[in-house]
């Protein structure tokens, strides 16, 4: 089974949340834009804490391009009210500057993600979602980052860089 079952296949809407900030957004309404979706957690977690400056820099270098870059906070290790001041202080410790909802329920983790990916091994995936709201690149979880000690991380945000370079230059 694995990640690759979704590839080629439309996202489904991620459902109604509250924002931290950049909100409400639906897939419906970023028709025609790239959106990569970053499941995230607390700021004890490695790997968000790895794998933040890259989100920042994609939305930073590619934003203007036409990458919408929205960040879920879905609490481990299970589903729990969240406030949003509680979650405003993560976006804050990540330093994001992208939209970011409150996933407290895991509605869209498991509407995208875990529904879909039954025997997926992180919580922490990101999804590329192109222009007409199909996903056509995944990574399952843990960290991809530009730069640091692990070889997989560098070579994962390569592939993930590229192939949103990709879709942007998609009609």
């Amino acid at each position: 089974m694995g990640s690759g079952t979704i590839l080629g296949q439309p996202a489904p809407e991620w459902g109604v949340h509250r924002w931290v900030q950049g909100g409400p957004l639906t897939l419906a309404s970023l028709r025609g834009r790239v959106v990569l979706v970053r499941f995230f957690m607390s700021a004890d977690c490695p790997y968000c804490r790895g794998t933040a400056p890259s989100l920042n820099e994609l939305h930073r270098d590619l934003g203007p391009a036409g990458l919408v870059v929205v960040g879920m906070f879905t609490p481990k290790p299970r589903p729990r009210p969240a406030p949003v001041e509680e979650v405003r202080g993560y976006v804050e410790s990540y330093g994001f500057g992208f939209p970011v909802a409150v996933d407290d329920e895991w509605t869209a983790l498991r509407a995208l993600w875990l529904d879909r990916v039954p025997d997926a091994t992180f919580t922490s995936s990101s999804l590329l979602i192109d222009k007409r709201g199909i996903v056509r690149h995944v990574h399952p979880g843990g960290i991809f980052a530009r730069e640091g000690s692990d070889p997989q991380a560098r070579s994962d945000y390569e592939a993930l860089r590229a192939a949103i370079e990709r879709l942007l230059a998609e009609p």
